[in-house]
């Protein structure tokens, strides 16, 4: 590259907010305008990315590097595969989308909650290319405050509690993976004479497996809140129910992207042999979690809650796919990363539209409402058939590709998996039934008004996306089909009858 791309849309975010200072609080307008240019802007600059890169070679690619703290070996180091591609390109999305969908739902402290907005784009954008542990770490602990006072000072009722339980959980994650980085660097100085935070040096590494074990378990702890995989999800349901609607788009669309892609980008290559030995614990907290996170959906009576849980379900899925370390497994879990960000994104929007207007996410003040506001309801649909995967959607490729590797892995775990998906058609589209249709059972819900243009706008891209991935999913695997193999190679799951027919390929172009 001649010119550096990956810090110029890690942090273009950063002019905003050097900028929104010198803006009056009052200026709300010209607030909102900067804010969305600047999301917008970055957006459009990391779209060339999605040609640029090459597929067909795979592996890090626009690297950016410089000395930072020698003397520590620590560097400025960035560089994108087609997996942290993916999820770039959704982050720059998800952040204009947040800031858009902004412009009426906040009242109070209008400047400081976008500047919030943009520090969470810098660090979320960080965390994705970063190529070293110790500048990894950094953007990772960015996002904790800003999501943190979001939450607090934006939030519903129980603000406060949900917002401190967010950061103890993801605080305490994060420390012992702290530990676990500064190790791996010190291991570094014992076997090659100089302190490293290198991920591609790091994996050079001799690591008996015990070492590997602990070392796995410390970032995998860290991981694993984040996702948040079951028993580790607590802090969700109260985070995302108290957030505001941007907070819970970002926060589902890409926040719990962050621990899953921790487990491809760092405990699968670093730590091969304790990754195989944990795969079935991981696997069996993954079904878990799918079942437990669709039972408690079906019960609940907030509709913002319900989704929440959703999430805990969904990104079971992932987990499952990530460690049944098969190609179908690995594949269909970085494409529900995906998915699972944009239509879980949009239905957090939605339930944000009509608590804008209803100022209630209760089941029961709603029913009959299909009839008022016949655009939202369609939208409101097609998220809801995307979130259960209907095929033709993005959700239905991406979970069948899971279950299929679930269940090359162990038959019981596609079984398992395939329950969840029967669940989530039961919860999501009883919710909907109760929201949507039926009596019109308060008359203040006759008055409610259908969604705006602007509010049109937000939700017409993400229609897009949906059908799109549904109808051509090949437009996005291909982007990381090169990774996955690598990731495979890693966790040792590629066959020498996978390898041979490559070599015999390679020896006829030789000698042609």
């Amino acid at each position: 590259m001649d010119y550096p791309i990956l810090s110029i849309i890690t942090f273009l975010p950063l002019v905003g907010i050097i900028a929104m200072l010198f803006i009056p609080s009052g200026k709300k307008g010209m607030i909102s305008f900067l804010a969305t240019l600047i999301t917008a802007i970055t957006f459009i600059v990391s779209l060339p990315l999605y040609t640029m890169y090459d597929a067909s070679k795979g592996g890090f690619q626009f690297t950016e590097k410089m000395d930072w703290i020698s003397s520590l070996g620590i560097q400025y180091h960035l560089a994108m595969d087609g997996i942290a591609l993916t999820l770039v390109l959704l982050t720059t999305f998800l952040s204009m989308i947040a800031v858009i969908s902004s412009y009426t739902a906040i009242e109070k402290r209008y400047k400081e909650y976008m500047i919030l907005l943009l520090l969470l784009q810098i660090g979320m954008t960080g965390v994705f290319t970063s190529m070293d542990l110790f500048l990894f770490y950094i953007f990772w602990e960015v996002i904790l405050i800003p999501m943190y006072l979001l939450i607090g000072i934006w939030g519903g009722k129980e603000r406060v509690y949900a917002s401190i339980k967010f950061f103890l959980y993801t605080l305490a994650g994060s420390t012992m993976m702290l530990i676990a980085i500064i190790y791996l660097a010190w291991m570094h100085k014992n076997q090659f004479g100089q302190w490293s935070f290198q991920l591609l040096q790091i994996q050079k590494l001799a690591m008996d497996v015990n070492t590997q074990v602990l070392l796995f378990s410390a970032f995998a702890l860290g991981f694993s809140i984040k996702v948040p995989l079951f028993p580790f999800h607590t802090w969700l349901p109260d985070a995302h129910t108290e957030a505001p609607t941007a907070g819970s788009v970002i926060l589902a669309g890409v926040l719990l992207k962050m621990g899953t892609y921790g487990f491809l980008r760092f405990n699968i290559p670093l730590f091969p042999d304790a990754t195989q030995l944990f795969a079935p614990v991981m696997m069996w907290l993954s079904v878990i979690g799918i079942v437990y996170g669709a039972l408690m959906a079906m019960v609940q009576t907030d509709i913002k809650r319900l989704v929440a849980y959703s999430s805990v379900s969904h990104l079971g899925f992932v987990m499952l796919g990530i460690f049944a370390l098969n190609e179908e497994g690995l594949t269909g879990g970085i494409l529900q990363m995906i998915n699972h960000g944009i239509s879980t994104g949009m239905l957090f929007l939605i339930v944000g539209m009509i608590y804008e207007r209803k100022h209630t996410r209760l089941i029961a003040d709603y029913g009959g409402i299909a009839k008022v506001i016949p655009v939202f309801s369609v939208f409101f649909m097609i998220a809801t058939l995307s979130s259960i995967g209907l095929p033709g959607m993005n959700g239905f490729v991406g979970e069948i590709m899971i279950m299929t590797g679930g269940f090359l892995a162990r038959p019981l775990f596609g079984i398992i998996a395939a329950s969840g998906v029967i669940l989530a058609a039961v919860y999501m589209l009883w919710m909907y039934q109760r929201v949507m249709f039926g009596p019109l059972k308060h008359a203040s819900n006759e008055n409610l008004k259908d969604l705006n243009l602007r509010e049109i706008g937000i939700l017409v891209p993400l229609v897009a996306l949906i059908f799109w991935i549904g109808v051509y999913p090949k437009g996005l695997t291909d982007k990381f089909a090169q990774d996955v193999k690598r990731l495979m190679h890693y966790s040792g799951k590629v066959t020498v009858q996978a390898v041979k027919p490559v070599m015999k390929t390679e020896k006829k172009e030789i000698s042609h």
